[in-house]
Formats: structure tokens, C-alpha cells, sequence
């Protein structure tokens, strides 16, 4: 009789979570290594040492760089939008600077540190160039999807969907502050004054 023995289906199911663990490594290692020494200093053996598997194994789940750095980023970015959203698991409207304030965070800390350095080698890098560019559309339709959930904004209103799309652009420049110096103090009161702003103009 064919068919896959009980022995062999438990062998079979350690086997796939071993993969998902290794390709997870894989994908933190390389938005660590991407964070700390950008896309030249990057690469698909410097990640693999990182993570603590040969270079063959991470070319069986990543064939290529590009692959491996555009699914590092867009994995952290589902962890953020994930984590995002758990802050506030019941919505937020009632308090809009504990939401500009969770959304600021997002561009602070290592995950747009990496990203950063992929959006500076995509533009001189034409096979990396494409791939960015979609990534970052998808994750930044998600983050205006969660800022709209989370503030309660109602984008039928004109110029509300503006008014949210500011204020993810103000917070990736207070990301790209932070990259040389700690802003975390001018950084605080530009977030009371936007929340401010947004419960005049949201409502």
C-alpha cells in the first residue's frame, strides 16, 4: 500500500518548522545587517554567518540578494504593522497623540534604518529598482490603511485622506531627523502639535 507512513509525516512537520525558523533568521539577520552597514556591506554570506546557516541553505530560500533584502523588509514591516495594530486592539479615535506618537515610532527605529538603505541602493541599482518601488507602495498603503483605522478618520471628508498622508510623510522626516542625532525632544512636541492639529481637523 502507498501513502506516507506515520514516521514519516513526523519527520516531515520538524522539517518544515526548521525551514520557517531558518528563513526567519535569515530575514532579521538581514534588515540587522542592512541597518548597521547598508547595501554594500550586505551581503547574502555576511546575513548567512549572521543567522547561523550556510550560504547554499540561505540561496535554497533566497536565490538571490534582492530577494532575500525586498522579503527582509517587507517581513519587519508586517511584524510593525502587527505590532501596530496590537497597541490598540479595540481602535484609538479617543486618543490620537498615543497614535501619532505609535506611528512616529515606526520610522525611528532599525526596520527604517533598513529600508532607508534599500531605497537609497534601489536608486542606483536598476534590478533592485522595481521591486523597491513596489514594496514600498504595498507597505505604505498598509500604514495609511492602519492610520486611518486608528485615528478614526473619515476619508469621504475632503482633505482628510491629505491630512493623514502628512502626517506619514512628517513622521518619515522625523525619522530621517533621528538618523544622525537623537531627536526624541524636538520630536515629542512636533507629535503634541500634530495631535492637536488632527483632533481640529479629523474632529
Amino acid at each position: 500500500m502507498g501513502g506516507v507512513s506515520t514516521v514519516d509525516r513526523a519527520e516531515r512537520v520538524p522539517k518544515q518548522d526548521r525551514s520557517r525558523a531558518t528563513r526567519q533568521r535569515l530575514l532579521e539577520a538581514a534588515v540587522s545587517c542592512l541597518a548597521e552597514h547598508g547595501w554594500a556591506g550586505s551581503t547574502v554570506s555576511v546575513v548567512a554567518e549572521r543567522a547561523g546557516v550556510s550560504r547554499g541553505a540561505a540561496q535554497h530560500h533566497f536565490p538571490t540578494r534582492e530577494d532575500l533584502f525586498t522579503a527582509a523588509v517587507e517581513y519587519v514591516a508586517e511584524e510593525r504593522s502587527t505590532a501596530l495594530r496590537a497597541l490598540f486592539p479595540d481602535g484609538a479615535a479617543g486618543d490620537r497623540h498615543a497614535v501619532v506618537a505609535a506611528l512616529v515610532d515606526l520610522y525611528t527605529g532599525p526596520l527604517f534604518r533598513a529600508a532607508l538603505h534599500l531605497w537609497v541602493a534601489a536608486s542606483n541599482e536598476e534590478q533592485l529598482r522595481p521591486r523597491v518601488t513596489e514594496l514600498e507602495s504595498r507597505v505604505g498603503r498598509e500604514t495609511h490603511r492602519i492610520a486611518v483605522d486608528l485615528l478614526g478618520a473619515d476619508e469621504s471628508v475632503p482633505g482628510v485622506r491629505e491630512t493623514v498622508q502628512g502626517l506619514l510623510d512628517m513622521a518619515r522626516g522625523l525619522g530621517l531627523a533621528n538618523l544622525l542625532t537623537d531627536d526624541a525632544a524636538r520630536r515629542e512636541r512636533v507629535v503634541a502639535q500634530w495631535a492637536g492639529l488632527l483632533e481640529e481637523s479629523l474632529g
